[in-house]
């Protein structure tokens, strides 16, 4: 098994062993920049650098060497056994601000062909589905096509009121194995951050995660104990 240099995820570098061509292809790109801030190296002598953390541990440590001015968020960072990989997660708490969901209507389609969209999630029953068609390219590339997948696509317009904003889908990257999700903010208790983790870790499959990496919007990140 070969040793090469990376960095992962805006984070700690290390010496990473690398199983497989796929894995090493993953994670080029990833080297971390000769310059960093001072706050960020302040933040960084505080990790060990080979040390695995608890997830109590990790979020905690991950809180104290957040140094953004604002209230950050709070990432996990997956490195996974193939491409492909995805699952749909009902968080148990919030990751973030809530977030507006439209129920597909006349209304909506006429926002559409104006090029406006003021909704985050987007929710169609089956007879609306072929006047979405035609905005599949607007909707598309933003996530937000309504699809049985992540369960956007509903019987009836009494379903939305079923509908969490707290579940996700998380998957790979098109081309590496790497999963990439928000898992709530820096200000959140320390058990609803630990919850919504869990849940995400859960979904995965722990058994399918070679390494896993959590980090707040501007943070050292920090290897975590599976």
């Amino acid at each position: 098994m070969m040793k090469q240099k990376v960095k992962v995820i805006e984070g700690q570098e290390a010496e990473t062993p690398v199983a497989a061509p796929s894995a090493a292809k993953a994670l080029k790109g990833l080297r971390e920049p000769k310059a960093r801030s001072k706050k960020y190296l302040e933040a960084k002598s505080k990790i060990v650098r080979d040390r695995l953390y608890t997830l109590p541990e990790a979020i905690k440590i991950v809180k104290e060497t957040s140094y953004s001015a604002f209230t950050g968020t709070m990432e996990v960072h997956l490195i996974v056994k193939k491409v492909g990989t995805s699952a749909r997660v009902t968080l148990p708490h919030s990751a973030g601000k809530q977030k507006k969901i439209e129920v597909a209507s006349e209304d909506t389609i006429k926002k559409l062909t104006e090029g406006k969209i003021d909704f985050d999630i987007l929710l169609a029953t089956a007879d609306m589905m072929p006047k979405l068609v035609a905005f599949a390219k607007l909707l598309g590339p933003k996530g937000l096509m309504p699809n049985p997948k992540n369960g956007t696509l509903i019987k009836s317009e009494k379903d939305a009121e079923k509908f969490s904003t707290n579940t996700v889908t998380i998957k790979t990257e098109k081309s590496a194995p790497l999963i990439h999700a928000v898992f709530g903010k820096v200000d959140q208790p320390d058990t609803e951050l630990a919850e919504n983790l869990q849940a995400i870790l859960a979904g995965i499959g722990k058994i399918q995660i070679v390494r896993a990496y959590i980090k707040s919007t501007m943070s050292p990140s920090v290897k975590l104990a599976l």
